[in-house]
């Protein structure tokens, strides 16, 4: 009997969000979740947790995450720390860097594979991040992002004239409201 307890205690912590809609935009998550999309989305996924796209769901994104499983059709580039597992009747266009790799008969890749060694591949948290892409990820002008690190107000290190900002330190940043 405990562990059926434990087993439901499991269920009730588990996140999972099911989109099932027509969204734009940025989705970033600094929890672990399990993410299904099974119809339209337009922008940026940033996940931890696992990501299922549906058979139906139609993806225009780069794609960043832990485990990610395509089934639909993704037109962007996908980077996964862990695993990506793509299964028909799969479309992705774009490229794809991951650790381990399965694909299923009946599935179509139009782009590069890069294949990094598990032990040694960075986590999303340890990537450094230049002041450019900084202001890509976060949508805003380059010139803020430089004025920020500039007066201490964005967290960063800078070697000879160039900003490094820790992704990880970076998400944390923005989730706890610190973007003024």
């Amino acid at each position: 009997m405990r562990r059926r307890f434990g087993k439901s205690e499991d269920l009730k912590k588990e996140k999972v969000l099911d989109v099932d809609a027509s969204m734009q935009g940025t989705l970033s998550f600094n929890d672990p979740v399990n993410l299904r999309i099974n119809g339209k989305f337009e922008g940026k996924l940033n996940t931890k947790g696992m990501l299922f796209v549906g058979e139906h769901a139609e993806v225009i994104a780069d794609i960043r995450g832990e485990q990610i499983t395509i089934a639909g059709k993704v037109r962007g580039n996908i980077k996964a720390s862990r695993e990506i597992k793509v299964i028909s009747p799969a479309t992705i266009e774009g490229n794809l860097e991951t650790a381990v790799l399965s694909v299923a008969e009946g599935s179509v890749i139009n782009g590069n594979v890069k294949m990094v060694y598990g032990s040694k591949s960075q986590s999303l948290e340890d990537e450094i991040l230049s002041v450019d892409e900084v202001a890509k990820y976060l949508e805003i002008e380059k010139k803020v992002v430089t004025e920020w690190a500039e007066n201490g107000k964005l967290p960063g290190t800078k070697e000879g004239n160039k900003w490094r900002i820790s992704r990880g330190v970076l998400d944390n940043w923005v989730a706890n409201e610190k973007v003024s």
